[in-house]
């Protein structure tokens, strides 16, 4: 009895190509993200990881900013820093102006965003004249109220006209009102970024919302707080996030117009800084300053984006991927 056997057929060897191809696309890969990234990462090594690592070695040394580093002090800095009232106030003035910006600017950009989201006559207008304040100088803008706020200025003429004379006060001399002062002249200069910011998260909310619930018998404001106020919602978090951290680096605005004072009434951190690193050339001292105050807006930003952008950011890489 005899038996076939069918031939075994030889296994086909891998082509060949088909590494050579993923190896050659892997490699084109990362030498596009190297050309696309390196100069981005270049720049933020030289000018944000390096100033930050040598602002942090400085900060450990009593320096002047002439001759050699020889007086090593470790962490007294800080200590002198975080004892020190005028410090201590001066970070309490950063979030007073923080919260203000929160409780004041925001339901004034809301309601100012969605007037001018509205078909008005003239709304291009109204919508440049609100933003116009944006687009001037911190220098400009602090020297026009300087001008504006002086003792029988433009103000105290325009409250006595109007029979407010009584309201009249040395608006930067007056230590109790000179920190509110400030957040008026910054309200008036930033509150068109956030207005302009929200105009174009209006423009996501879809109409066909309002109209169903209209329909359903729902009033404007319940419109508002139940269908457009969500929607906002991503919008109204990174105007928040942006006014905080330009609240906590508050400088230029103040320093032209008070110069932290009167008494230190609206001192910042940031003016703070300058004051002792560069007026008074304790280098060491400022960049103490510096590093903690960089420390606090890393912080609130880490958090920030942990429990409030969080939801937000993930959305946005669900929609990408998808």
């Amino acid at each position: 009895m005899t038996t076939t056997t069918s031939p075994v057929r030889a296994a086909r060897p891998p082509a060949p190509g088909v590494p050579v191809r993923k190896r050659r696309s892997s490699l084109r890969k990362r030498l596009e993200l190297t050309f696309l990234l390196g100069p981005a990462l270049l720049v933020f090594v030289g000018f944000v990881l390096v100033p930050i690592g040598i602002a942090g070695f400085y900060s450990l040394f009593q320096w002047n900013g002439f001759g050699p580093l020889d007086d090593f002090i470790g962490l007294d800095n800080y200590v002198d820093a975080f004892s020190g009232t005028v410090f201590q106030g001066a970070i309490v003035h950063n979030l007073i102006i923080a919260g203000l910006s929160i409780v004041v600017q925001l339901p004034l950009s809301i309601g100012l965003a969605m007037l001018l989201n509205r078909k008005l006559r003239g709304r291009a207008v109204l919508r440049a004249l609100v933003f116009a304040p944006y687009v001037l100088s911190e220098a400009i803008t602090a020297v026009i109220w300087v001008l504006m706020l002086q003792p029988n200025g433009f103000a105290d003429q325009v409250l006595k006209g109007a029979g407010l004379g009584g309201l009249v006060h040395q608006w930067l001399a007056d230590p109790g009102i000179v920190l509110y002062t400030m957040f008026a002249v910054i309200t008036w200069k930033y509150i068109g970024f956030g207005i302009i910011l929200l105009l174009a998260g209006l423009q996501g909310v879809p109409p066909e919302l309002r109209e169903a619930a209209a329909l359903d018998g729902a009033s404007a404001w319940q419109t508002t707080r139940h269908v457009v106020l969500p929607l906002l919602g991503p919008t109204i978090r990174i105007w928040i996030f942006l006014s905080v951290i330009g609240s906590l680096q508050l400088f230029d605005v103040v320093w032209i117009m008070t110069l932290g004072g009167p008494a230190n009434a609206s001192t910042t951190m940031a003016t703070y800084l300058v004051d002792h690193g560069f007026k008074r050339y304790e280098f060491g001292f400022g960049s103490a300053v510096a590093v903690i105050l960089f420390v606090i807006c890393f912080a609130f930003a880490l958090l920030y984006q942990r429990f409030a952008l969080r939801r937000d950011t993930q959305g946005a890489l669900t929609r990408m991927v998808g």
